[in-house]
């Protein structure tokens, strides 16, 4: 085992270095100018997002900003393709909220490294592979549910209210209780936010990301209305330290191991979520850009780094499609540009951390209401509800509402157990159809020659779920037991199971009892060879197998001395 791993190891190892070399091949000024400038232009996205994230997690806006710089610099560079950007996200805040609120922020960073060791698991036993099977109605329904959470975890906020409650849902509750009184002052700065990101100009969002113009002329404006932060009629986020390390690091107060065992589904959820947004963020990018990703790569990647960006007091880190894109649109070559925009959060952390300090909390909520609403799939929603699909309609509102009312683990189950559900309902259309046998098709001249014969022709799949179909249509049968002969024509079957093969055994036998003879016709290869191990085509006979409906009809004239006046 420990050769295996061994060779393994080396093997992701030659890989990986092999992967660069092509990357990097025929590096330049040139392509080096492309990655400085999509390094800065997604350092412009990410700076405000990774504020908002961080104070929406439960922690605090330097935890955000020291995670998105390490998750540039290592899961960025250590990543499964040259055009990931990873960092803190909405979907990952709306899960460490809870968390933070039952733990502290102890118990996010002993879950983040938790998550880590548990990705690289998955890395190992190459469980990326299972988000290609999770339906799209299921994703879109999570991420719907995500930002649902994360737009009434900003309630507070944007508002300037005071809410008690574990879950985004209690704290909404608790206003009952504890009163709602807005801050007009934070609505007010909230709503310019909102509406500033809602009518921002396109064409300059390349220059300058609507989010981070509005960070800028919301602080400009708090400046002139609240000189002094001591006095501001303003939640503000407060001393941004000049440091890559926080107080609350892992390396400064150690592991609580007593809070292990309570973290252990937490730490699960954190890394499912991070194995699935950080692989259908390289799937879609990967389009983009013509390159695919390596799962089993990526994974390592995003274990690694959320091991080690606990230790600094980062928050759990994931690949974040927003930034991917805006990184491959603005002309990024190589996984310099995550590493560029790390550095340039790095300047901005030292350099301006006196003017990040004075950013009203209501402008970042105003942000995460924006970005929550962006989340959504309106392509894909439309689609399911405009079409009146209703299978899709029901995995995606029920793993949405799962989303907001469990957690993400849960409400991923009951989507994926609802796909398996409405699979099961579709392929439970079995068709069955019973006809006489039309003579002169046959070439006879005289009609009634095959009187009390039935054919039975059968399109679907056989199985437990819908064998009691066949039985009860075949019980509709004016007299059932004086039929001659009956073949069923088994061609629209793609498959069948033990289930499905008793009861035909048990249909054979009341037949047989009451001298019906039973032939079998156009049955497939696949579906023969079940049967035979099943033992039914010895119970019946492989003489019971024709080949279409004629030479079935040609086996019942020879069985029932019909003669052949054609």
């Amino acid at each position: 085992m420990f050769f295996y791993v061994e060779i393994k190891e080396v093997f992701i190892i030659s890989s990986y270095i092999s992967d660069l070399r092509n990357e990097f091949k025929g590096y330049n000024g040139k392509t080096f100018s492309k990655d400085l400038m999509s390094g800065l232009t997604v350092a412009a996205v990410a700076l405000p997002l990774a504020l908002a994230f961080g104070v929406s997690s439960g922690a605090d806006a330097a935890s955000g900003l020291i995670t998105a710089i390490l998750a540039g610099l290592i899961i960025g560079v250590l990543s499964g393709a040259s055009y990931q950007i990873s960092g803190p996200t909405g979907a990952m805040a709306a899960i460490l909220i809870t968390l933070s609120m039952k733990y502290g922020m102890q118990g996010v960073l002993l879950a983040g490294f938790l998550s880590g060791i548990i990705l690289l698991v998955m890395a190992v036993l190459k469980i990326g592979k299972l988000v290609s099977y999770i339906p799209f109605p299921v994703i879109t329904g999570f991420t719907s549910g995500i930002a649902v959470i994360i737009a009434l975890g900003q309630i507070d906020n944007f508002f300037g209210t005071h809410s008690v409650g574990g879950s985004a849902l209690e704290k909404l509750f608790s206003y009952s209780t504890v009163g709602f009184s807005p801050n007009w002052w934070a609505v007010g700065f909230g709503l310019l936010t909102v509406f500033i990101m809602a009518f921002y100009p396109k064409k300059l969002d390349k220059f300058c990301p609507s989010s981070l113009a509005a960070i800028i002329i919301t602080v400009a404006l708090n400046f002139v209305l609240n000189p002094d932060s001591a006095s501001s009629h303003l939640a503000e986020v407060g001393a941004i330290p000049r440091t890559l390390i926080t107080s609350d690091s892992l390396i400064f107060k150690g592991f609580d191991l007593s809070l292990i065992k309570q973290l252990i589904m937490p730490a699960f959820s954190i890394a499912l979520l991070g194995m699935i947004e950080s692989l259908l963020c390289g799937a879609a990018a990967g389009k983009m850009k013509g390159e695919k990703l390596n799962a089993t790569r990526e994974l390592m990647a995003q274990g690694i780094g959320n091991i080690i960006i606990p230790l600094f007091g980062g928050i759990p880190a994931t690949a974040a499609i927003a930034r991917t894109s805006v990184v491959i649109k603005s002309g990024g070559q190589t996984r310099v540009a995550s590493v560029v925009h790390s550095v340039t959060l790095i300047l901005s952390m030292f350099l301006l951390g006196g003017i990040m300090s004075r950013i009203p909390l209501a402008s970042l909520a105003g942000v995460l209401m924006v970005t929550a609403f962006r989340m959504n799939d309106w392509t894909a929603i439309k689609h399911i509800f405009s079409k009146k699909l209703k299978y899709s309609i029901l995995q995606y509102v029920l793993t949405m509402l799962a989303t907001v009312l469990f957690d993400l683990t849960t409400a991923i189950v009951i989507g994926v157990i609802a796909a398996m559900l409405v699979f099961i309902l579709k392929s439970s259309n079995l068709k069955v159809e019973i006809s006489d046998v039309d003579d002169k098709k046959l070439g006879y001249s005289e009609h009634n020659v095959h009187r009390d014969i039935k054919i039975v022709y059968l399109a679907g799949p056989l199985f437990f779920g819908t064998q009691e179909q066949l039985t009860k249509k075949l019980e509709s049968i004016e007299n059932l037991h004086n039929l001659r002969g009956i073949v069923f024509s088994m061609r629209g079957v793609p498959h069948i199971d033990d289930s499905a093969i008793s009861e035909l055994e048990s249909l054979y036998k009341f037949f047989s009892e009451n001298g019906t003879i039973v032939l079998f016709c156009g049955v497939h290869p696949d579906v023969v060879k079940t049967m035979d191990r099943a033992g039914f085509v010895d119970k019946v006979g492989k003489e019971s197998f024709l080949w279409d409906a004629i030479t079935a009809f040609e086996k019942l004239d020879e069985c029932l001395d019909i003669p052949k006046i054609k």
